[in-house]
Formats: structure tokens, C-alpha cells, sequence
């Protein structure tokens, strides 16, 4: 794309994350959790479930179903964006995706307990929806602005995200805390509801940047290899430039053992605090609200300090919080305790996401063609990092009989993630040397 940093098209790509982030606040982090926890519990079978036939930890299935949700995702992104590189369609797969996730999400206003396996399949076709769309939106970063600019475009993304979600979830607050203005008198159809709207406002919002946004520049480079088989050439063809690029090689690593972390942390947050600390939806929705709020901040202020600083080493700050984080979670008991943990946690989450997708892409030659294709490389090392993760912590659970001991097993890939952070920055001193010796 030929206008970089055209006003217009940024704020179309970040309506795109104001439209989807509700689901990601919504059912990922705080209603359909707590929902889900609500109507799985019983005094018969405790917190266990039955899913076809088998019997699971009630959250340990819910991690479990993310996990093949984002497995699907990795097998399938290499031939998506294989396609969108070649035919310059990329946003025809951000809005089968985009359809995919809220119909999923409308579909869940008929989850109840009679009904659990329509609300996992629902839950992760959702996830799949969501995680879908989100490659092709990131590939458009280094097409809508020029390197100087990612940063703060991106950051501008994820804050779009974080004010969007808030306003959808103050909504459904109302619904779920003051069912009675409305007339509502079944405590599961607010919900119920929150879920419908989210899908409604993922697809409604989704317009905006389907409007702007262009198709996608497709790849010159013809290909003889089939569909199915090109897409994987093409991630084994990304993986050797990758090996040819000093920085882009050790940033990777690190990203998927720390983002083994993030992720999982986002997404199993809800449910720790409903199980461990027996905390009330109204509890949890604030706790989110906070994250949210603070993150805002937090995207912001990572993207200043790393014109200042430099982004690596903001990512090594960042990180060694959340080792911090998860250390103090392990002995979290009470409420109180738990809400000042989300407050770090929201400064840290919205600074390392917005952090991390301007980092890969600096770390990208510029004007390469199949942007869609690198993206889907960090997209695949992304969901691989939550396949595992988010597995590890619903296993470590059931074998354990306590999510307390998974958070200290995430607290080690943040470990490995950290000294894999300093050895991309002794890597970026040597080549910065480099570039100082050849300009004389």
C-alpha cells in the first residue's frame, strides 16, 4: 500500500480491535468464566463435567477446548495466509473469520447446563473466530505505516480494543447486576444475552475497517506447489529468512515462551479467582474493568518508554513484572490482594501485546510482499505458545487438584522468555555496533 500513515485507514484497522476485543473481554475474561463456573459447579460431582461421555475438571475442560481451538488455528493459518500473499485477499478471510466468532457467540445465548456441549463447541469455534481474524489484521501493520509509526499504531490498536470492550462490558454489567430494570428475572438469561450482544457488536463495528481497509497486495511470485501443501512451504520459506536475520531469530523464542505466559494468564485469570478465591461475577467484572482501564495506560506508556529506552529492554522490564506477578498470585488469598495484582497485570498486559507486534514487525525487512505470510508465522508461534500453555495449566490442575501449581509453571516460561530477552539484547548491541563501524 502505496499511503502509509493515512489517518483514515489506521483508525478503520483499529475499529477492527475496538469490534472483536469485547469477545476477548466478555468470553474469555470475565462473564462467560464465571457463567461457566456457576452452572458446572454442583454439590453432586463437585467441579467435575461430563462432555460426551468423559469427565473433566469443569475449567480444565474450558482450557482444554482453547487449546484445540488454537491448535486448528496453526494448522490452518500457514495455507489461509498462504492463499491471502497469493491472491492479495486477506480481508476476505478477516471477515470469515469475523462471521465465524460472532455467530459462535450469538449461538451461546443457548448455553445452559442441559446444553454444555454446544456451549465448548461454541466457546471454541468462538476462539478459533477470533484468533483467525487476527493474523490477517496484524499483517496489515507494516502495509498502513511506516517503521517510525508502528509503535504507535499499534498501541493505538490495542487501546481502540481496551475502550471498545469496556463500554460493551459496562453494558452487559448492567444487564447481569441490575436484571431487575430490565424486567429480567432468570439470573441466566442476562449472561445469555451478554454473549448474543457480543457476537452482534463483533460483526457490527467489523464494518468500519471492512469499509477502509484495501484487499491486500497480492505476491508476484508464482507457485506450483498445491493449496494445502504451499501454505506450509511457504512458513518453511519465512522460517529460513528468519534464520538469516539475527534479531528476528532470538526474538521469536523468546515471544513464544513469554507469551506462554500472557496468554494464558488472559484467559484463565477469571476462572482462578472464581475457583480459588470464590469471587462473584460483579467481583470479577470489576477486576477486568481495572485491567482493562490500566491497560490502556500501559500500551501508552511502553510505547513512549520505548522511544526513549528501546523496545527490548522495555520487554525485559515488562516481563521480569510478570514473573513478579505470578509469584505473587501462587500466594494470593484474599480479594484485596488479588485486585492489586490485577492492577500490575493490566499495566504489563496491554504494554507487552501492542509491545511485542511492533517489535517483529521492526524486526521485518521493509516492503517485503507476503507480509501476510510473516504474520502468520508470529501468529502460528503465538497459538503454539497458547496450545501449550493454557494445556500445561489445565493439566498441571487435574494431576495437582490445584491451579495454584500451574501458575508457578508459568511463571517458569517467563523465566526462559527473559533469558532468552537478554540474549536478543546483547544481539541487537553487536549489530547496532556493526551499523555504527560500517557508517564510517
Amino acid at each position: 500500500m502505496e499511503n502509509k500513515n493515512n489517518k483514515k485507514t489506521i483508525r478503520a484497522w483499529a475499529f477492527f480491535d475496538w469490534a472483536n476485543s469485547a469477545y476477548n473481554l466478555v468470553i474469555t475474561s470475565t462473564i462467560f468464566p464465571a457463567y461457566y463456573v456457576a452452572i458446572t459447579t454442583n454439590h453432586a460431582n463437585g467441579d467435575r463435567v461430563s462432555f460426551f461421555g468423559k469427565s473433566f475438571v469443569n475449567t480444565a475442560l474450558s482450557d482444554y477446548a482453547l487449546s484445540a481451538a488454537y491448535l486448528v488455528m496453526v494448522l490452518l493459518l500457514p495455507i489461509l495466509s498462504s492463499i491471502a500473499d497469493y491472491k492479495g485477499n486477506k480481508k476476505i478471510f478477516m471477515m470469515f473469520f469475523t462471521l465465524l466468532g460472532s455467530a459462535a457467540c450469538c449461538a451461546l445465548f443457548n448455553f445452559d447446563k442441559d446444553h454444555l456441549e454446544l456451549g465448548i463447541i461454541c466457546f471454541a469455534l468462538a476462539a478459533i473466530g477470533y484468533s483467525g481474524g487476527f493474523v490477517f489484521y496484524n499483517s496489515y501493520l507494516p502495509e498502513i505505516a511506516t517503521v517510525d509509526m508502528q509503535d504507535n499504531v499499534s498501541a493505538k490498536g490495542f487501546t481502540y480494543g481496551y475502550i471498545g470492550s469496556v463500554l460493551l462490558q459496562l453494558i452487559c454489567f448492567l444487564f447481569v447486576l441490575k436484571g431487575e430494570w430490565f424486567g429480567i428475572v432468570d439470573k441466566t438469561f442476562a449472561p445469555r444475552l451478554s454473549f448474543l450482544l457480543v457476537g452482534l457488536w463483533w460483526i457490527g463495528f467489523a464494518m468500519i475497517p471492512f469499509s477502509v481497509l484495501p484487499k491486500g497486495s497480492p505476491n508476484a511470485q508464482s507457485h506450483n506447489h498445491h493449496i494445502i501443501k504451499g501454505g506450509f512451504i511457504e512458513l518453511g520459506h519465512v522460517w529460513r529468512k528468519v534464520k538469516e536475520m539475527p534479531l528476528l531469530k532470538r526474538f521469536l523464542p523468546s515471544f513464544f515462551f513469554y507469551s506462554m505466559g500472557v496468554q494464558t494468564i488472559m484467559l484463565v485469570a477469571t476462572g482462578f479467582a472464581a475457583k480459588e478465591l470464590k469471587m462473584e461475577t460483579p467481583q470479577l467484572i470489576t477486576i477486568i474493568l481495572i485491567i482493562q482501564l490500566v491497560a490502556i495506560l500501559g500500551a501508552t506508556l511502553m510505547s513512549r518508554l520505548s522511544g526513549k529506552y528501546g523496545n527490548v529492554r522495555i520487554l525485559i522490564s515488562v516481563v521480569i513484572l510478570w514473573i513478579a506477578v505470578c509469584i505473587a498470585a501462587y500466594f494470593t488469598y484474599t480479594q484485596t490482594q488479588f485486585y492489586i495484582i490485577a492492577v500490575v497485570v493490566g499495566l504489563v498486559m496491554g504494554g507487552i501485546q501492542s509491545m511485542s507486534r511492533s517489535t517483529y514487525s521492526k524486526y521485518l525487512p521493509e516492503n517485503i510482499p507476503d507480509t501476510a505470510s510473516f504474520f502468520s508465522f508470529y501468529d502460528v508461534t503465538e497459538k503454539l505458545a497458547i496450545v501449550g500453555g493454557v494445556f500445561s495449566f489445565g493439566f498441571f490442575e487435574e494431576i495437582t487438584g490445584s491451579p495454584r501449581n500451574s501458575v508457578l509453571v508459568l511463571g517458569v516460561f517467563f523465566i526462559v522468555g527473559l533469558v532468552l530477552l537478554f540474549s536478543l539484547l546483547r544481539a541487537e548491541r553487536n549489530v547496532n555496533k556493526n551499523l555504527d563501524f560500517s557508517a564510517r
